[in-house]
């Protein structure tokens, strides 16, 4: 793999940089360059290659749209695209009904409750949502599973920003076994626009207001265990989702990254009302 790709509008530039990068390949063995991915598919995944005119959102990446051209000229090519689908509240009346249904039915048929994350309970409730993640996602395209150091470090990063009204787990009633997961972001993108880089010597006084005017989320994974994808967890979830905006100032956001292989979820997108508003493309060389 290779990531962390930024250059001048320059292809001699651009070609020198990826040439040290498959040096460094070759002389270990490797038969192709996959990229870029900062560092696994559990980061930022992918070269934007749609939807420049949009700020970035939390977690995710923004390119300059010539990159493209710098890395296609060195001979890449398409390995698989990832989406990024914008939803928001007031496109509730276009969700289909049978989404509804479906999680209304969660607890009553399958004995599952969805339940807000416990902020004060974070490392067990980061455990559970490993489990989920490194079941749920094991087949994707590129899955790298994470361990628990790693997760533990996500934890700490993201514990400042997490809002419980964004944050769930669902769990059987009988053996309280964690069977899905979902943890969706406040943009605090919109937060450090205002802060130029410093947060001292008032930078935080910025932070403190500017944090109550976020009006977006990133739904950053939605999984279910894959013994339980046909019980309606994930309908579940995207209704709290929705009743979640109707309570708080986000009123819509992003979700994403989703593979365009992954059918069931692009097609549950289409099912919510959803658009695809940006792309991001992972290459591959082969030599």
């Amino acid at each position: 793999m290779f990531g962390f790709f930024e250059c001048e509008d320059s292809p001699e530039t651009a070609h020198a940089l990826l040439a040290a990068a498959e040096g460094w390949l070759r002389e270990r063995g490797r038969d192709r360059m996959v990229g870029p991915m900062d560092y696994t598919t559990n980061d930022e995944v992918g070269l934007m290659i749609e939807g420049f005119e949009r700020r970035p959102i939390i977690l995710s990446s923004w390119h300059h749209p010539y990159y493209r051209e710098l890395i296609e000229s060195y001979g890449f090519e398409k390995a698989v695209d990832w989406l990024m689908w914008s939803l928001h509240i007031s496109g509730r009346s276009r969700v289909r009904d049978a989404i509804w249904r479906m999680a209304d039915q969660v607890e009553s048929e399958h004995g599952i409750v969805c339940r807000p994350m416990r902020k004060r309970d974070l490392d067990a409730e980061i455990t559970r949502f490993l489990e989920v993640y490194n079941a749920a996602w094991e087949r994707n395209w590129g899955a790298v599973p994470l361990s628990e150091k790693e997760v533990r470090h996500y934890a700490k990063q993201l514990k400042p920003i997490l809002d419980e009204n964004w944050a769930f787990i669902a769990e059987r009633t009988d053996t309280g076994e964690v069977v899905g997961a979902a943890l969706t972001l406040p943009d605090y993108n919109q937060v450090l626009a205002h802060l130029n880089g410093r947060l001292l010597p008032f930078g935080w006084v910025k932070a403190l207001y500017w944090r109550g005017k976020i009006d977006a989320v990133r739904v950053f994974a939605l999984g279910v265990k894959p013994a339980y994808q046909h019980t309606g967890i994930a309908a579940r979830f995207y209704q709290l989702h929705f009743e979640a905006a109707e309570r708080t100032p986000q009123k819509g956001g992003e979700m994403g990254y989703i593979l365009e292989t992954n059918r069931p979820m692009n097609r549950a997108m289409e099912g919510m009302g959803g658009e695809i508003v940006r792309r991001f493309r992972v290459y591959e060389r082969v030599w």
